[in-house]
């Protein structure tokens, strides 16, 4: 009897980090579910290009800022492939405003999806692995922005510490049921705006890559294989710590020039 194949959800996968994060657990024999909110049209793509690995893909809409839509996405996990064996809670938004002009509009709208939507979705599908009895992984997708400072970035910032520090007390928590919490940390990464031809935008990306220790922008197909690999047994002993992938971004210290520091 052929084995069954472990099942990935991968929440915000229609396009950006998240589709790289797909791509690589399909590659890696997983049967993936895309989620996507809004980009249908680039979910069903990403979806086309999974089944060419000869995995089992499909797509499922939910906004992760909706509870009841967030309870709906793990039952339909549960019901369309039969199992779960790894979350990647990679969707979320990036809002910027300034501290003293910050909302409680823009305060809710990145909370709800950021950290809220990925904490309920992380119980929802914890508890539907501890009903299987599978021994789990949970991913969270953060930012170096929890541990660097960039202005304009409060509420964003510190919803990725928040999200840091529960895969923590989440490890914790869930390690008497055999399941993993960890969590990655991307720097400035791919995507499409990155690909825009415009020249006031390859500017900003050369400006950005040369203060970047490796000198460039990291790939959605490098955080992906990162996944793959905290998912995998060689992760086996690996719980409660966050990897950050950002090219040494955050290492510099920028003294004033002529002065050590």
């Amino acid at each position: 009897m052929a084995l069954e194949r472990k099942v990935a959800l991968v929440t915000g996968s229609g396009r950006g980090i998240g589709k790289g994060i797909a791509h690589a657990f399909a590659k890696a024999g997983y049967d993936v579910c895309v989620n996507y909110y809004r980009s249908a049209e680039q979910a069903e793509e990403v979806v086309q290009q999974l089944l060419g690995y000869g995995v089992r893909a499909e797509a499922v809409q939910a906004n992760i800022a909706d509870l009841d839509n967030v309870a709906s996405l793990i039952e339909q996990v549960e019901s369309r492939f039969g199992r779960l064996d790894v979350l990647v809670n990679n969707s979320g938004i990036t809002r910027m405003k300034p501290f003293l002009e910050t909302t409680p509009e823009l305060f809710d709208e990145v909370v709800h999806t950021d950290f809220r939507g990925l904490y309920f979705c992380s119980q929802h599908a914890g508890r539907l692995m501890v009903k299987q009895g599978t021994r789990g992984v949970i991913i969270h997708i953060s930012s170096n922005h929890a541990e660097g400072n960039w202005s304009n970035s409060t509420v964003y910032a510190a919803s990725k510490a928040a999200v840091n520090k529960l895969a923590k007390n989440m490890a914790l928590d869930l390690a008497p049921h055999g399941i993993r919490v960890v969590g990655i940390a991307p720097g400035y990464t791919k995507n499409s705006w990155t690909s825009d031809g415009n020249e006031r935008v390859q500017k900003a990306i050369e400006n950005i890559s040369s203060r970047i220790p490796m000198g460039r922008f990291c790939t959605p197909e490098e955080v992906g294989e990162a996944a793959v690999f905290l998912a995998s047994d060689s992760a086996g002993y690996m719980t409660g710590t966050t990897i950050y992938m950002d090219g040494g971004a955050l290492l510099p210290v920028w003294a004033e020039k002529g002065k050590d520091g």
